[in-house]
């Protein structure tokens, strides 16, 4: 007998006979590293929040998140975008259609770890961020020009709030 549970909000449908399972709409991997990051699953459906609150015709969203080292990470920055620097994350939106989102997103643990010690933030608050910008991207978000860095910059701030707000509701 099917029953529904909601997450955030949002209703997710199981049964009994799936040891109720939950649908997931990121996962994530760990590549040569921790990451110590903790509620994976609320985390996963607040970016299924986030990504169908900026593309609301989304009928699946499939994000795979691998944090790994610097030097692995910097492998894929020179081979896909050639680029030879050290970045905290690349995202690929692999996506076939409009309707299915699939996203993979690399994230280097040692720069998040850097960068939380430079800006003065808990490591799991930069994290956080880092994994939201991800989607953020694959949301339709850019971050090229100072413009789309503050508008970028901005929504990190408001899926923070309101992770949190979530995470303190419950």
């Amino acid at each position: 007998m099917p029953y529904e549970q909601a997450y955030f909000g949002i209703p997710v449908f199981c049964c009994d006979l799936c040891c109720k399972r939950i649908y997931m709409p990121a996962h994530f991997y760990e590549q040569e590293i921790k990451s110590g990051l903790k509620a994976k699953r609320a985390i996963s459906v607040f970016l299924d929040t986030i990504t169908r609150a900026h593309r609301p015709n989304l009928k699946k969203v499939s994000l795979n998140y691998i944090f790994c080292t610097d030097e692995y990470l910097l492998q894929y920055n020179q081979q896909y975008l050639n680029h030879d620097t050290l970045t905290d994350i690349i995202t690929f939106d692999l996506s076939d259609d409009d309707k299915n989102l699939t996203g993979e997103i690399y994230i280097s643990v040692e720069r998040v770890k850097e960068n939380a010690a430079k800006f003065g933030v808990a490591y799991d608050d930069e994290l956080l961020r880092v994994i939201f910008h991800g989607a953020l991207h694959l949301s339709g978000f850019k971050d090229k020009t100072k413009a789309e860095q503050e508008e970028m910059r901005k929504q990190e701030n408001l899926c923070m709030e309101n992770y949190k707000q979530k995470l303190a509701e419950k």
